[in-house]
């Protein structure tokens, strides 16, 4: 619907054909001077949703159609805007809707076309039966009809405000008794809160300083507890260090029980295994010796008289010699001529290798890429070689190949690796060569005073760099 207020005949004429006549047939239709009040719209509105059933589908605007089907009430509702438009731009749908309003309110418009409305009717029923039927005057029935509802409407708001202020006064006594009923109360409220208030301060002040005594107690038992706790802690503690020492030595009861009896199967004993080993170290040593100083065989050795002066011989070794010949504790040919002597047996601490040549590896990878260095040197060297690992940094049993002429061994749990070194030392027989390889000093003080010799880890590195 057009709520500019314009000429209806400007509508009638952009939509179709040219408005019809006054019924006297005198003038064209009037138009309105202002938009059309929203009463009257809601009421034409209505009545255009209510004639809407009663036509059919030829007869509805193009726009209109696919509100067929609704019920005046929807049709009201969501095709207002439709409806106002097409009745302000359709003089044809508005005609017909008209035409079912007089069927509908005979006796309205007739008053209507004699110029006389009903003075008993709603003025918002006037005005849109003015608009739908465009009698002479209709603008004027229409403006009025506004105007009317629009006074009305301020009646009615003057009266629901005086009836609002009516019902706040009335409201505002009552909160005025209330409150004044409500002080009385908190005033005594007050009052007994007060008495309460002084008593509980009584019994707080009673109870501060029984708060006191016991705080001071509890710090009593406190100290005592801390006290008790340190000793029984200190008292576990040593517990766990003889437990420790008796399982380790349990341990290497079983585990020297656990020899006996391979060694009882076997048909020998560690004992003759033991002195096998250290007359092996001996004859090898006493050959070796003989090499090194070119001693001739006894058929062809003679004691002579000049033989027992003491002199040096042209070509002999002296002691100076020697000191030349000495090496650094740093340098790698130290390492092969320790692994030179006869039975030698290398000892290795894996981790404290791996952990000062390439740390950043995984344990598994630093074990492989150790033993795979000591499978070169016990080929190259002939020594016996044992590589020991800690075991308490296993997750998981190791699914390990040992490489040949390589023993891989791991210690027990509540075993380290350094206490596994120190058994293995311990086991050989005193005098064959022992080197362990190790730069924990701990370690190296305890095999060098069981009769090893301790070298560090990086001499093995830089001798292992050379393979």
């Amino acid at each position: 619907m057009d709520r500019t207020g314009g000429n209806p005949g400007h509508g009638d004429e952009a939509a179709g054909p040219a408005a019809p006549a006054a019924p006297d047939g005198s003038a064209p239709p009037e138009a309105l001077d202002r938009p059309l009040p929203e009463g009257v719209r809601h009421r034409v509105v209505s009545l255009a949703a209510d004639a809407f059933g009663g036509l059919t589908l030829g007869e509805l605007p193009a726009v209109l159609r696919p509100y067929a089907r609704f019920t005046p009430s929807r049709r009201a509702k969501f095709a207002a805007t439709a409806l106002a438009t097409a009745l302000e731009s359709d003089p044809a749908f508005r005609q017909r809707v008209a035409g079912r309003l007089r069927e509908a309110e005979p006796d309205l418009c007739e008053a209507l076309d004699a110029g006389t409305p009903p003075p008993a009717v709603d003025p918002l029923d006037v005005a849109a039966a003015a608009y739908l039927l465009r009698p002479a005057g209709w603008a004027k029935l229409v403006a009025a009809a506004g105007e009317e509802a629009q006074r009305a409407g301020a009646e009615r708001a003057g009266e629901e405000a005086l009836r609002e202020l009516r019902k706040l006064r009335t409201e505002l006594d009552e909160v005025r008794a209330q409150s004044r009923t409500e002080a009385l109360r908190a005033r005594a409220d007050l009052d007994a809160a007060r008495k309460e208030a002084e008593s509980l301060q009584r019994k707080l002040r009673s109870a501060a300083s029984d708060v006191k005594r016991a705080e001071a107690a509890l710090r009593k038992v406190e100290a005592e507890l801390d006290e008790t706790r340190s000793s029984a802690a200190a008292d576990k503690a040593a517990a766990d260090g003889e437990a420790r020492r008796l399982r380790a030595r349990l341990a290497e009861a079983e585990s020297a029980v656990e020899a006996g009896r391979r060694a009882a199967r076997e048909g020998r004993t560690v004992e003759d295994m033991r002195l096998r080993l250290l007359l092996d170290t001996v004859l090898d040593a006493a050959s070796g010796l003989r090499r090194e100083l070119a001693l001739p065989p006894r058929d062809t050795l003679g004691v002579r008289p000049a033989d027992t002066v003491d002199a040096v011989a042209p070509g002999a070794i002296s002691p100076k010699d020697i000191a030349r010949r000495a090496l650094s504790e740093d340098d790698p040919a130290l390492l092969d001529q320790l692994l030179a002597l006869p039975q030698a047996h290398l000892v290795i601490d894996g981790y404290n290798v791996t952990k000062t040549g390439y740390p950043a590896l995984p344990l598994e990878k630093q074990r492989l890429r150790l033993l795979g260095g000591l499978a070169v040197l016990a080929a190259q060297s002939g020594a016996e070689v044992t590589c020991v690992f800690d075991g308490a940094d296993l997750d998981a049993p190791v699914l390990l190949a040992p490489p040949r002429g390589v023993r891989v061994l791991f210690s027990k749990a509540g075993e380290t690796a350094d206490e596994l070194i120190r058994r293995l030392v311990r086991a050989e027989p005193p005098g064959r060569p022992i080197v362990v390889v190790s730069s924990d000093r701990e370690v190296a003080d305890g095999v060098a005073r069981a009769g090893a010799r301790p070298v560090a880890s990086t001499l093995l590195l830089k001798r292992l760099a050379r393979v």
